[in-house]
């Protein structure tokens, strides 16, 4: 890739095998990269089993810094850790006071982490920027356009998490991964004699919190409010202690007998926690789902019925439905099978093939 001979670039790096494997990468290909970290806050108490937010932890940093020594790159650490908690925390406890199930990564991502890479790329006067995200990018001649597109590791694609990428980004965005499995990504990384990668298990936490500790950080953040556990038919099985405790579709955490139970609806007003020990409930299901304020990559938000494939959370495959114009502030998803355990706060995501055209947050 001659064509990026001395050009420089910024490269956000968590210190995890996928920003140092694209760090790498790029400076094979002739890019000049310049490492930056982000610095994030986490919750401050010794409930927390998480002390470092596992985003931006001193050991990874740490080897951040030494992969960016050892390629001859620059590495700046930026210290966002009021703006994490102004932005990401904030937004998670508004959702979960609102009996909402968040999606912090999508906030920090559009409000924060991307926003902060280019403010840095701009101010250094660097065009550029890049991360270890699994995702491609493409110019569409006939529209004009940049698009944002699956990455050929399918099992890895992170396209989903980044339908937030606007236009002026994706034109100075580069996706160093989106080309290659994960399996590549760890050999790259041992090559140049990082082979600790191999032994790092990822974290299934929240970045800034451990998932043990999530019953204790909401109970001080927001409190007890005990009601009703009900099965479908209004009989009382019990009480929990504050809805913002469950989502649609949980199993863990309700600790009734004779179960497995399953959270099925949140009565908001009455306060009722309603459960089924069916996992395959009906009422579990929906095939109609309206989005609020939906973003389209390309700026431009359809004005007619769109076939579409659209995922309702991360980890499953993307289901044949049909987009519908609302209003300017809303669409809505038909599913052709309905879809289980749709939950208010998450994010919706829409594909048509490998192109990601976008998304927004469930209503």
């Amino acid at each position: 890739m001659s064509n990026n001979k001395n050009k420089k670039i910024v490269v956000g790096m968590s210190g995890g095998v996928d920003s140092s494997a694209a760090l790498i990468l790029l400076k094979e290909q002739g890019w000049q990269p310049v490492g930056v970290s982000l610095k994030f806050a986490v919750w401050q108490d010794k409930k927390n089993k998480l002390k470092e937010n596992i985003c931006c932890s001193q050991k990874s940093f740490d080897r951040a810094k030494q992969i960016c020594q050892k390629l001859d790159a620059p590495y700046y650490v930026l210290d966002c850790k009021k703006d994490f908690e102004n932005i990401v925390i904030n937004y998670f406890l508004k959702l979960l006071k609102n009996n909402q199930t968040p999606s912090p990564c999508f906030i920090c991502n559009r409000d924060l982490k991307f926003k902060k890479l280019f403010a840095f790329a701009i101010e250094n006067k660097i065009n550029y920027i890049a991360t270890g995200h699994y995702a491609k990018t493409r110019f569409n001649k006939k529209t004009g356009l940049f698009e944002l597109l699956k990455a050929k590791d399918r099992n890895k694609d992170q396209s989903y998490f980044l339908s937030i990428l606007n236009q002026r980004q994706l034109k100075y965005l580069v996706f160093a991964l989106g080309n290659i499995y994960k399996d590549r990504a760890y050999q790259i990384a041992k090559n140049y004699g990082f082979d600790y990668y191999l032994k790092t298990r990822q974290s299934q936490d929240l970045c800034f919190i451990s998932s043990k500790s999530m019953p204790d950080y909401l109970k001080s953040q927001i409190g007890l409010k005990s009601g009703q556990i009900q099965d479908l038919s209004g009989n009382i099985l019990g009480t929990h202690q504050g809805l913002h405790f469950y989502t649609i579709g949980q199993r863990k955490g309700i600790n009734l007998g004779q179960g497995p139970w399953y959270v099925i609806e949140k009565d908001i007003k009455k306060n009722i926690l309603i459960i089924t020990n069916n996992q395959d409930d009906p009422k579990l299901y929906k095939k109609e789902v309206v989005i609020d304020h939906p973003f389209f990559i390309s700026g431009q938000m359809p004005n007619k019925p769109l076939a579409i494939k659209a995922k309702v959370r991360y980890n499953q495959q993307a289901e044949i439905a049909l987009l519908k114009y609302l209003n300017k502030n809303r669409v809505k998803l038909i599913f052709k099978k309905p879809q289980r355990a749709v939950t208010s706060g998450q994010w919706a995501v829409f594909y048509q093939k490998d192109v990601c055209l976008g998304g927004g947050i469930i209503l």
